[in-house]
């Protein structure tokens, strides 16, 4: 395993480490105003929530790494203390990209990047129209994390207001996770698309609480077809199913010659979330 210390290396290459390895990341599309009236949008991925009640949101412009001068927006929020969240879908991801040149200060990037101009209800800074989700907020704190090239600034947002294109809403107005079609920050110039077969449930064990892994039989958590996910979903269980209802079940299955057979047959039933009919292959 390659073992590194941040501080050895640059921060080029420290930053190409953990863009790489912490992915993919959401991407704020930030709006913000001057005091002046100089409207500036620009992405970010080291972002996300961090609370529901009240709603808040963080993003970190960091300095330059190469000249340690600051980002417009952190210079923007710093003056005026509101900005809007616009979250990228797919269909906006290359306008975005382009909206992430290094344009000089008071160029517009609305216009360079062809968005629409909304204005907010609430704050100053205008919306991104084609953004599916608007977020309005209201900027309640800015910790600097250090003074050199490559340091964020944590912009501390509170939600005030939200705007959602009813496109990518299901018929109960929440939001329909494949409708939204979002896009993530990888590392390099990679990004990753959040729909089509990218996209998986995994059921919360919220008000369940299943055996665990510790009680799955040893000879079942040594076997060399079984994957981590598949003890995991074994392990998800509350209980096992009863010595009846394994009996039942063994009659309409075939027999096997060896575990790798019965463990691959399990595995079919695993792939299709069928957790308890592969418990009745599994146990005698």
């Amino acid at each position: 395993m390659l073992s590194i210390n941040p501080k050895e290396l640059t921060v080029q290459v420290v930053q190409k480490y953990l863009q790489n390895a912490i992915a993919p990341r959401p991407i704020c599309f930030a709006s913000t105003i001057s005091k002046s009236g100089e409207v500036n949008l620009a992405p970010f991925s080291f972002f996300n929530i961090f609370s529901s009640n009240p709603p808040i949101a963080v993003f970190s412009p960091a300095y330059s790494g190469r000249t340690g001068a600051p980002k417009d927006t952190l210079l923007n929020v710093l003056e005026v203390p509101e900005c809007v969240i616009n979250v990228v879908n797919y269909n906006m991801v290359y306008q975005m990209s382009l909206a992430s040149s290094p344009f000089a200060k008071g160029i517009n990037e609305f216009e360079k990047a062809g968005f629409t101009q909304v204005p907010s209800d609430l704050i100053q800074p205008p919306r991104v129209k084609e953004s599916p989700v608007q977020f309005e907020c209201k900027v309640i704190e800015v910790k600097e994390l250090g003074k050199q090239g490559g340091a964020g600034n944590l912009i501390i947002c509170e939600i005030i207001k939200i705007h959602i294109d009813e496109s990518v809403l299901k018929a109960d107005k929440q939001i329909d996770t494949h409708k939204i079609d979002l896009v993530a920050r990888m590392g390099d110039n990679w990004y990753c698309r959040a729909s089509g077969a990218a996209l998986f449930e995994v059921e919360k064990p919220i008000t369940s609480i299943g055996i665990g892994y510790d009680a799955i039989p040893v000879n079942i958590k040594n076997s060399s077809i079984l994957t981590g996910n598949n003890l995991g979903l074994l392990g998800s269980v509350e209980q096992l199913p009863t010595p009846e209802e394994i009996a039942a079940f063994k009659k309409s299955i075939p027999k096997f010659n060896s575990d790798k057979e019965q463990h691959l047959f399990a595995q079919s039933f695993l792939e299709l979330n069928k957790v308890k009919e592969a418990w009745m292959v599994l146990l005698d």
